[in-house]
């Protein structure tokens, strides 16, 4: 359970990092940039709110939870997928493609042990 929960609060932060590092190299003004600090904080306020369900999910150990869990942690690393061809259009990207790629990996991981880890682990009472 605590794995769970960690991994998941490790790809929220992950989630975060990504918005703040792609808001420093902000090309245009139609993107998220420091310039606008309220547009910055609710989408950051968006992403905490969209990781509400994997992260009280992650507090469950029935399968059919942990299920739904990983697929809608499947779409999280969808998004962080999507990150890394933007930061080839953003000049001087490459610390947006890094931590993009850092997230995917932990997404990735965050799901292989929602899904696999402890499956046949019997709660006792």
């Amino acid at each position: 359970m605590l794995k769970r929960f960690f991994l998941v609060l490790l790809t929220l932060m992950m989630s975060i990092v990504v918005i703040l590092v792609a808001a420093k190299d902000s090309p245009g003004d139609n993107v998220i940039s420091f310039d606008e600090p309220m547009i910055l904080m609710i989408s950051i306020g968006i992403v905490v709110f969209l990781f509400i369900p994997p992260l009280a999910m992650s507090f469950f150990g029935n399968m059919a939870v942990r299920i739904i869990s990983g697929v809608y942690q499947c779409f999280i690393v969808l998004t962080f997928l999507g990150m890394i061809p933007i930061g080839f259009l953003i000049p001087n990207g490459f610390l947006t493609i890094l931590v993009s790629v850092l997230g995917t990996l932990v997404s990735i991981i965050s799901v292989v042990v929602t899904l696999f880890i402890d499956r046949n682990k019997e709660v006792k009472s």
